[in-house]
């Protein structure tokens, strides 16, 4: 059943759009567009709460070889990418269109399904690609407020996904468990991210950042580093304790139908009707990828 164990997948949805609406007010409404900082801040904060966990005991983390940590290193770099181009898509753009086309990264990966593993897909899952690619790339054509480096970002976002996604089914970890390599992950991209700021001119221009001492900015940064670290975390216990399937109908009732429409806090308002029957398309997708996957199980 996919409600066995309610209270993880209870706090895994609060988590996700608690850490969804926190980032985006720091980004859009704080304007602290300094990603490298942002996204540094985060993944120290992880790293640091997911090592405290581990002493603990609330995760388990084993000794590596370095062989098993280096081979996982493109999957970090990827990672970097990831919450980079996501920082940067969602400080332009509303959620629900984020959402809509970070979904998009699943084509990616259907995609190398069937032509690089020959492996053989059902008609729900065509189904879904066509809705996704139509959701996607529609969405320039009814955006009211189309942002050219929103968009941008947003792609290099899916395609940082959609590799992430491809890599992990081809190189199918057996001896790194997700803690693991969630641990890799924040540890590679704190010394990434770091060595990023100056070139990127983020270090210097965040000290004239006008709310850089204000409390409302230190309180909106640690809740989002925190809501990051819990998210993280329920998604490791959530995708430990259940099936893929109950997996994703969790991740599925993560994202409300007010996130799959442009109404509420920090989106666009839908001029016609023509716009509200487009982005319903992103809502579809994800009917068709719940029963789809349901129906793999």
């Amino acid at each position: 059943m996919p409600f066995k164990r309610p209270a993880t997948g209870l706090a895994f949805c609060l988590f996700y759009l608690s850490s969804y609406f926190t980032n985006k007010y720091v980004l859009s409404v704080l304007k602290f567009t300094y990603p490298t900082l942002f996204q540094g801040w985060q993944t120290l904060v992880g790293g640091i709460l997911l090592h405290v966990s581990w002493k603990i005991g609330w995760v388990e983390i084993s000794s590596s070889s370095r062989s098993e940590v280096l081979s996982w290193l493109p999957a970090s770099a990827l990672f970097v990418g990831i919450i980079y181009s996501g920082s940067r898509a969602l400080s332009r753009l509303p959620i629900p269109i984020f959402l809509t086309l970070h979904n998009a990264a699943d084509v990616i990966f259907y995609g190398v399904e069937a032509s690089v593993q020959k492996e053989q897909n059902s008609a729900l899952k065509l189904c879904r690609v066509l809705i996704l690619l139509l959701a996607a790339g529609g969405l320039p054509f009814y955006d009211p407020q189309f942002d050219t480096d929103g968009y941008f970002w947003a792609v290099i976002h899916l395609l940082c996904v959609g590799a992430y996604k491809v890599f992990y089914k081809l190189w199918k970890p057996n001896s790194l468990s997700n803690s693991e390599q969630q641990y890799i992950n924040y540890a590679f991209s704190v010394v990434m991210l770091a060595f990023a700021s100056h070139p990127t001119g983020d270090l210097f221009s965040a000290l004239e950042f006008p709310l850089l001492y204000f409390y409302i900015f230190h309180s909106s940064c640690l809740a989002s580093g925190l809501l990051g670290f819990l998210l993280t975390l329920h998604t490791m216990k959530l995708k430990s304790s259940s099936s893929s399937g109950q997996y994703i109908t969790w991740n599925f009732l993560a994202k409300p139908e007010p996130l799959n429409l442009p109404l509420g806090v920090f989106c666009s308002e839908i001029d016609n009707i023509t716009d509200l029957k487009h982005f319903g398309f992103g809502r579809l997708s994800q009917l068709v990828c719940h029963h789809s996957s349901l129906k793999l199980q």
